[in-house]
């Protein structure tokens, strides 16, 4: 589809010219090549260098403007950060994307093109990684000093291929032609410790000193990316951590035939940085996650006390400069590792470091379920982390000693509450402990945290908890996402919402406006044609953008349901198989999720998903009425796409189960409405939108909390009692959708458990099908009213306020971070020249 003119405002200080130039150099001077002669990927990396070189010149004056006002900085520290494409985003931002796309044009060459060939950037997963994206553009576009700190991963998590309907992992290999929005730093290259022993002696005063010795090592080197804010030349830094060998090849190990040895330094380096979240099934996988924590947690805060101690010259305020934001418990080593910087470099005393590493760290807790919450065997950490552990080892003495003074004799409250604990050390308590702030990101999840999963640490100090609910940015996933929609959304309400977006609430006056509902599903049709192209390309499926598009994409995770959407399509067939005459409006149901590469029951989801497509999608009896799809490898690029052609978004997991979610958002910013439990931020949305204007089900999370711990749910009553039920469930052992009736065995005993002692149905699919399939009704019901689909849809997208990154970061800024904004100088446009 051709790129639509976009709502940006031109920026006055993009120079066109100067950019055409610089795009033919470097074509010539990188390619040796002219424009009509070079690839579409060496025209990409021409075009990314010159829109690079044009960030640099605003990249180097914010950093001046921060050296010389020296604003409090937070850095973002972050396992992932799933940022998708940068040229479109950064041109979005830099307000020069039309001017870029009509340079582009008259060089022959389309913008769309170009921004295919760039890979997205594989450093992230999940809704994690994609907070963290949007938290950057945020930070950058309201003018706060930021760093995120994460690690270059060189095949992120995996690229998802799907053969006979399975999932298959292959390398991601992202940076197979460079990233030329990068540049690497190696002036500020880290040494990284792992293993060996430490040593302790005492200098005349009598104090101890520590000493790691007999480690091994590699070295950090930083990769930088810029985070161009919106329209107001603010460029601030993604530092991603590539590791390298100390000592890259010992040649005298090489010729006595220790070949292993020879190349054992660079291949502990390489194995740090190759992957995100490598299984940790096993033991090796479990020691790989904790040296990729600690490698790129001990660079990061290395550099931030360095950087400090550059235009600073007392340790002891470093916290009245710095701040660091631990995403989830996977940075929370960072705790520990400023203790020893402190401590052993420094100096300090251990009060002295506690005080300062107390008012540095926050935490930011991102999940519900236990399981979630790292905890690392004591003896695995120890022998990796020596130094570290005997931190942490200390913290947890001193904190068991404020425990037993709080509750005197309760051992009981130590059992839950201690950092070290049954042989393992727990990293959520760490950040806890240690954390001058501790926050949920939904509020219905912040209760739950305080009532139950953290309920001991809440009472025992409820000052540090606090709630920000999860926003996005509206610049990329409507500005840039859907630029069809955006344009129309400025033309009724103004261009304030780009930077602002609650001002979007002043489209919900057009809900009843009976020409903006036809424009509005005008914009829609276009949406759902161009992804349906995109799927008869991917997919070799013939969807009709007629049908309702009802939308499932996320991570595959058992509580998030996907088995509950697929198992109410079989639903759906049986019914239409049995009733062809049935009135039947129209589905396309489209999923998109990758499942963690050990996750069993995830993968097979998975193919059940694919299996269900197959027989559905070629039975030509049911004349097109049902199409499933599962679209390959979801990332932020072709998610774009399918925020913007969504009609229904499928929010469907276990009530209490989900933190926040943010697709939610995105979805609903883009006029698709949601179909959902009342669960993480949908509660949120539902307050904002109104009930009439969402579809929701299912048991709340007391009754799914009440059902947990006091027991009264047996699946197999309602498979007993439920016909209809009970032949989804035994189509998927009879083989309806496998030759191999045991396929999908494991799903289906997930769900009866008719061979074990544990529990079955944990996250109650049986319990909310019904529910779930009378909801589906009633969407089915909405959609054949036009009108009144358009106008819930406009009044989705104008109550989407709330939700933007912009106001999630300014409530960071005001209650925990406390941040002063900073500006640059006003520039003055290029002089034009004579024709």
């Amino acid at each position: 589809m051709a790129a639509k003119k976009t709502t940006v405002p031109a920026s006055s200080t993009f120079d066109k010219e100067l950019f055409k130039r610089s795009v033919l150099y470097n074509v010539r001077t990188l390619y040796r090549k002219t424009m009509e002669e070079a690839t579409p990927q060496q025209i990409f990396q021409a075009v990314a260098y010159a829109v690079k070189d044009q960030i640099v010149e605003n990249w180097m004056e914010t950093q001046k403007q921060y050296e010389k006002k020296d604003p409090k900085t937070v850095y973002y520290l972050s396992m992932e950060f799933l940022m998708g494409r940068a040229l479109g985003n950064d041109l979005i931002n830099m307000q020069a994307y039309q001017q870029v796309k009509e340079a582009l044009e008259e060089l022959g060459c389309d913008i769309n093109m170009v921004e295919d060939q760039e890979p997205d950037a594989a450093l992230g997963n999940g809704g994690l990684g994609r907070l963290a994206a949007c938290f950057l553009d945020s930070l950058a576009t309201l003018g706060y000093s930021a760093y995120g700190c994460g690690i270059r991963y060189r095949y992120g998590m995996f690229k998802q291929k799907i053969v006979d309907g399975f999932q298959v992992e292959v390398p991601d290999n992202w940076l197979v032609d460079g990233n030329p929005l990068e540049l690497r730093r190696p002036e500020y290259a880290k040494e990284v410790k792992f293993g060996g022993y430490v040593s302790v002696h005492q200098d005349e005063t009598g104090r101890s000193h520590f000493r790691q010795e007999g480690y091994q090592s590699v070295t950090a080197i930083p990769y930088d990316m810029p985070i161009v804010g919106y329209g107001n030349g603010i460029v601030n830094t993604l530092r991603i951590w590539d590791a390298q060998p100390v000592e890259c090849f010992q040649l005298d190990s090489f010729d006595k035939g220790d070949y292993h040895k020879a190349v054992e330094q660079e291949n502990l380096a390489r194995n740090i940085v190759e992957v995100l979240y490598p299984n940790d099934n096993h033991y090796a996988g479990k020691e790989l996650r904790l040296k990729q924590q600690y490698f790129f947690i001990s660079a990061s805060v290395q550099e931030a006390v360095a950087k400090y101690m550059r235009n600073h010259d007392d340790i002891k305020k470093f916290h009245e400069k710095v701040t660091f934001q631990l995403n989830d418990t996977h940075p929370t080593v960072a705790v520990a590792e400023l203790m020893r910087i402190l401590m052993d470099e420094y100096f300090l005393t251990w009060d002295e470091a506690w005080a300062v590493t107390t008012k540095t760290c926050a935490y930011t807790n991102h999940t519900i379920m236990s399981e979630a919450l790292e905890k690392w065997p004591i003896e695995l950490f120890s022998r990796l982390l020596p130094r570290i552990y005997q931190i942490v080892e200390e913290i947890n003495r001193r904190f068991v000693l404020e425990i037993e003074t709080k509750y005197p004799g309760n051992q009981e409250k130590i059992r839950k509450m201690a950092i070290i604990y049954d042989g393992q050390v727990k990293m959520a308590h760490l950040a806890i402990a240690a954390g001058y702030s501790v926050n949920g990101v939904a509020r219905l999840h912040t209760e739950i945290l305080k009532n139950q999963e953290l309920r001991d640490f809440y009472e025992m100090m409820p000052e540090k908890f606090n709630n920000k609910t999860n926003g996005i940015t509206q610049r990329r996933f409507l500005l840039h996402g859907n630029p069809l929609l955006a344009e129309w959304v400025t033309a009724h309400v103004g261009a304030d919402w780009i930077t602002d977006l609650p001002k979007i609430k002043k489209l919900a006056v057009y809900a009843d406006d009976a020409k903006a509902q036809h424009e509005f599903l005008n914009i829609k049709y276009q949406n759902k044609v161009r992804l349906a192209e995109y799927i008869l390309e991917h997919n070799g499926i013939e969807v009709d953008p007629r049908s309702i598009f009802d939308v499932q994409v996320k991570r595959l995770h058992e509580y998030k349901r996907q088995l509950l959407n697929i198992l109410h399509i079989m639903y759906l067939y049986n019914e239409l198989k049995e009733n062809p005459e049935m009135d039947f409006y129209p589905r396309t149901f489209i999923f998109g999720a990758k499942a963690a590469a050990g996750y069993k029951n995830a993968k097979l989801t998975i193919k059940l998903i694919n299996s269900v497509a197959d027989v559905i999608n070629n039975d030509e009896s049911i004349h097109g009425k049902i199409k499933v799809v599962f679209i390959e490898n979801y990332r932020v690029s072709n998610a774009e796409w399918i925020f913007a052609a969504a009609d229904v978004s499928e929010q469907i997991s276990t009530a209490s189960k989900e933190a926040s979610g943010t697709g939610n958002m995105k979805f609903m910013l883009n006029g698709a409405i949601t179909l959902g439990t009342m669960d993480g931020a949908n509660v949120e949305i539902v307050e904002e939108v109104g009930e009439d204007n969402a579809f929701i089900f299912g048991l709340t999370s007391d009754k799914v909390i009440n059902y947990e711990n006091n027991g009264g749910y047996d699946p197999m009553e309602i498979f007993n009692n439920d016909p209809d039920i009970r032949k989804v469930l035994m189509q998927l052992i009879n083989g309806t959708y496998a030759a191999d009736t045991e396929l999908f065995r494991d799903l289906y005993n997930s769900l009866l458990n008719t061979l074990s002692t544990s529990k079955a149905d944990t996250y109650f699919i049986l319990k909310d099908f019904k529910p779930y399939a009378n909801a589906q009704k009633e969407v089915e019901k909405a959609y054949r009213d036009e009108k009144g689909w358009a106008r819930s849809a406009i009044l989705n997208i104008a109550h989407s306020g709330k939700f933007t990154s912009d106001r999630t970061i300014q409530q960071y800024v005001d209650e925990i971070w406390h941040l002063d904004k900073v500006s640059l100088p006003k520039k003055r446009a290029p002089k034009k020249t004579a024709e």
